[in-house]
């Protein structure tokens, strides 16, 4: 016969059923804090005795992936996450929805939230997507709750930027490069490819990007609101706002009118979902009946409702600006400059742009000032990119480099992708820099003789008052440049206040603001993908001995903390690789003599170099100073990982040493660091490798055991020993 439990063991609480709970993190860049959160829900929970699973969503894409077995027995699911995350599998479950900063701030406050949290209804899940407004009902935990997720709106929106920053790249590269190399110079100033040319079908090809960019600008709003359904609908939404020629409009309604058709769509999905149909239906509702009845519904509602209007109001307004051209001209170029910048390729651009198109051979004072607006948008967020990186995450900053590039070949959409991510900050800031551009041409005569705009055009010969052309777009691009980040700091500002009356720990971010610009992702490094990821399921008992989840691959193990005799130096050690032999006992240092970052920084260097893989010292030490001028790397919790990916390696080369004292790294948590890693490897293999050391080190020192005993290992063998376990 089966003994009574024994009262005393587990708090007396063996006979009620184990507490079992999931969760799903990811932020925008999916790195380090995408892990952090995993890590910190996990530890809480293993310290209440709770069993829990995290499933990351990283920048490789999802790790430990929550089974429906997983699903089926749990008693809540956590969502602290800043992107989209599908809750249609979680339906009937306890949901909580919160932001990734939530799980790294309060882990154990979700823990006891969810336990309360509303069931996720079928209704709810149907949207299947994270901060439906459905799935708040299922999700956020009311009202009174100081842990809030992020809206629908904010997430669609930024599901539709993230997949359409590669088409803006992408196309406006390849015809800018067209453009520069295989444009023949004309009499006029102007760039011709000659047809059939390579360069021709290179141009072709970029064309082609751009058509598409819209669409899936709309089609991936709409499929964060209503899931696979609504992707058609969406697509073609976007497509059909962005052919003006469907509705007898000379310009499409661009970018806007994509965002416009992709909630349409959305939501359109979502409540033909609600419709109760018979059984038989209801197999082919999702692959024919809701996509065919959406998209059917949303295109002829955009081409008889919404398409004709806006083809009225745009020749109209034509039609006013041809009645402006005798007066004032800093007051046309001020108009056609807010117009330019307003919504970049959409139809108000595109309407200044066919009116001073037009006007080229008669006034080509008025395209001047069009093509003096032109490059302002894309220069002006690229240059707000250079002047306050740490604003900005990898995918951002390096769109500010393509942007910078398209700017200076007049494609005005390179700006989209910011406009799109933060339009109450970018398009101000835009059109301020615009006016500015076209009231300086304006003023200055500056005339144009090519309907297109940029310095292309001006180094091409095609502007005549080549110098104000020059002055206008420096300047219009500063004021750009200078309001994008005045705007973004005074959001900044106001959303550290709110995170100080409570709101939940969100740090630097506003309402509406996009978290990429404002979380401080200190391990970041490029836009590569990491391979290591992931949290396991946390199991534990109250005698247990502190445990490290997770393994390189994201499958779950349960390592058991060593005894500290057990990490005493030994020969192996000595000789022992850590992190695929990026660390060695070399790159191991016991104590740190510096006593400020830099100095810090310049000691990490000197100790990397006894590698053999450090080819310039002081090459090394300006990127990783570099690095820390885009943000800190002080991930708090004593730690810092400073990084660089730069050439003054030969190879991948991992350091580590300590600090007694600690030293001040600006951690947001304002804990001195005392564990410092330096990682740094060649811009060659600036993805992948660099990315998968950063995961496994943020989310293996989340564990405060492990951390004490890098602190408390009695010399650099023991400390090699200790750090053998990170895999």
């Amino acid at each position: 016969m089966t003994s009574p439990p024994d009262p005393r063991d587990e708090t007396g609480k063996e006979a009620e059923p184990r507490l079992r709970l999931l969760a799903v993190t990811a932020c925008p860049t999916g790195i380090a804090h995408t892990y952090m959160a995993a890590e910190k829900l996990a530890k809480a929970a293993e310290a209440r005795g709770i069993g829990m699973k995290v499933e990351t969503q990283g920048s490789i894409g999802a790790e430990n992936v929550l089974t429906d077995n997983d699903v089926r027995e749990a008693d809540g699911i956590i969502i602290a996450a800043d992107k989209d995350v599908a809750q249609d599998r979680f339906v009937g479950k306890r949901v909580l929805v919160v932001g990734v900063a939530d799980g790294i701030s309060d882990p154990g406050g979700l823990i006891e939230q969810v336990q309360r949290a509303p069931v996720l209804g079928e209704d709810s899940g149907s949207g299947g997507r994270t901060g439906s407004g459905a799935a708040a009902s299922g999700g956020s935990g009311g009202a009174g709750d100081k842990h809030k997720g992020r809206s629908v709106g904010y997430k669609a929106l930024m599901n539709g930027v993230s997949y359409m920053i590669p088409f803006v790249v992408v196309g406006g590269l390849l015809i800018a490069v067209s453009l520069a190399l295989g444009g023949d110079p004309q009499a006029d100033g102007g760039l011709v490819i000659p047809d059939d040319s390579f360069w021709k079908h290179v141009n072709d090809i970029g064309v082609i990007g751009f058509t598409l960019m819209v669409p899936i600008l709309s089609g991936y709003i709409a499929y964060a609101i209503g899931d696979r359904p609504a992707l058609v609908p969406g697509m073609i939404g976007g497509w059909i706002a962005n052919t003006g020629e469907l509705y007898d409009s000379e310009s499409g309604a661009g970018f806007i009118g994509a965002i416009v058709t992709g909630f349409l769509a959305g939501y359109l999905v979502r409540w033909i979902k609600k419709a109760s149909v018979p059984k038989f239906v209801q197999p082919v509702m999702p692959i024919i009946v809701i996509p065919i009845v959406a998209t059917s519904v949303l295109g002829l509602f955009f081409i008889y409702v919404i398409g004709r209007p806006i083809s009225w109001v745009f020749e109209n307004l034509t039609d006013w600006l041809g009645g402006l051209t005798g007066s004032s001209a800093a007051l046309l170029g001020v108009i056609l400059g807010l117009m330019i910048a307003f919504d970049m390729g959409g139809p108000v651009n595109k309407t200044a742009f066919l009116f001073g198109a037009g006007l080229v051979s008669k006034n080509p004072e008025v395209m001047g000032m069009c093509a003096a607006a032109i490059p302002v948008p894309p220069l002006g967020q690229g240059l707000a990119t250079l002047i306050r990186r740490r604003y900005f995450d990898d995918e951002e900053r390096e769109t500010g480099y393509a942007a910078l590039f398209m700017g200076f070949f007049g494609i005005t959409e390179g700006a989209i992708p910011f406009a799109a991510a933060r339009p109450a900050r970018v398009i101000p800031a835009n059109m301020l820099g615009g006016a500015v551009a076209g009231a300086i041409a304006g003023i200055g005569s500056v005339e144009d003789n090519v309907p297109h705009g940029g310095p292309i055009v001006a180094v091409l010969g095609a502007i005549d008052g080549m110098a104000v052309f020059f002055l206008a777009v420096i300047v219009g691009t500063a004021v750009t440049g200078v309001t994008t980040i005045a705007l973004m700091s005074l959001g900044r500002d106001q959303a550290r206040a709110g995170a100080g009356s409570g709101d939940g720990g969100e740090r630097g971010t506003a309402a509406g603001e996009d978290v990429r610009a404002a979380e401080p992702v200190p391990a970041t490094g490029g836009t590569g993908t990491a391979t290591a990821t992931t949290t396991a399921t946390a199991t534990a008992t109250a005698a247990a001995p502190t445990t490290a989840t997770g393994t390189a691959t994201g499958t779950a193990t349960t390592a058991e903390a060593p005894a500290p005799e057990e990490t005493a130096a030994t020969d192996d050690a000595e000789e022992a690789e850590v992190l695929s032999g990026h660390l060695t006992r070399d790159t191991v240092k016991e104590e740190l003599t510096a006593t400020a970052k830099e100095a810090a920084i310049r000691e990490m260097a000197e100790l990397l170099a006894a590698s053999g893989r450090v080819t310039d010292v002081d090459a090394l030490v300006r990127a990783a100073l570099a690095r820390e001028e885009q943000g800190t790397t002080g991930l708090g919790e004593e730690i810092a990982i400073p990084h660089a990916k730069t050439d003054a390696v030969s190879a991948p080369v991992v350091g580590f040493a300590r600090s007694t004292e600690g030293i001040e790294w600006g951690a947001l948590d304002d804990t001195k660091a005392r564990l410092v890693f330096m990682i740094s490897v060649p811009e060659a293999a600036a993805g992948d490798e660099h990315l998968r050391i950063l995961a496994l080190l943020s989310r293996k020192l989340m564990d405060p055991g492990y951390r004490q005993r890098l602190l408390d290992a009695p010399d650099g063998g023991a400390i090699l020993s200790v750090l053998g376990e990170i895999r």
